[in-house]
């Protein structure tokens, strides 16, 4: 998607340690037309292919998952919560991530009434680098004995393993933009 390319090279940051920081437009100030645009293109890539529910993560994946769904006949989005609290009860999927950003392991729930066996789930996810936030989703998709039907990103680091690794195991992935090199000292991004 060239525009969310050009979104990156106008608004986002390069920094050391492979992080690209695009908090401009899509995790802290979220400019919704281009999430709209974002959904309707998922819409497009994922076109014939049965989804009953959107599943992500919070926090950074409501906001484009919500808007996205809109695009697949405003199917309900589910999202693993990062945090026990005392509005979730029931039986719960949980797994546990590590987050490449925050560097930090998470442990991840979803309440077992809104996701159930059949199901066919669209992942959809702001950032995909080493996988790892995706790989929890997917487990707890098969706890459910949910299908997933796919997985959108919207940016996608081609440079780790996590996208080559998900492709490899079969899945759909559809990344909106991949980049494939970045350099925090010019600030420089290649996409593929």
């Amino acid at each position: 998607m060239k525009e969310l390319e050009e979104y990156i090279r106008r608004f986002g940051t390069v920094k050391e340690g492979n992080v690209l920081k695009v908090d401009a437009f899509l995790n802290h100030q979220c400019d919704v037309a281009l999430f709209d645009r974002m959904g309707e293109e998922w819409a497009r890539l994922f076109a014939g292919k049965p989804v009953d529910k959107i599943l992500t993560i919070e926090a950074s994946g409501i906001g484009i998952a919500c808007v996205a769904a809109r695009h697949f006949n405003n199917v309900p989005v589910v999202f693993a919560k990062k945090y026990q609290s005392i509005n979730l009860d029931g039986e719960q999927y949980a797994t546990s991530i590590h987050s490449f950003t925050k560097q930090k392991d998470f442990h991840v729930i979803v309440a077992k009434k809104f996701l159930s066996a059949g199901e066919h789930v669209l992942l959809i996810d702001d950032f995909l680098a080493n996988g790892c936030a995706l790989n929890g989703l997917i487990e707890i998709c098969e706890a459910a004995g949910a299908v997933v039907e796919g997985i959108g990103i919207a940016i996608e680091k081609g440079f780790q393993d996590g996208g080559a690794s998900l492709r490899e195991r079969g899945y759909d992935l559809q990344s909106l933009a991949i980049v494939d090199a970045m350099d925090p000292a010019t600030g420089e991004i290649e996409f593929r």
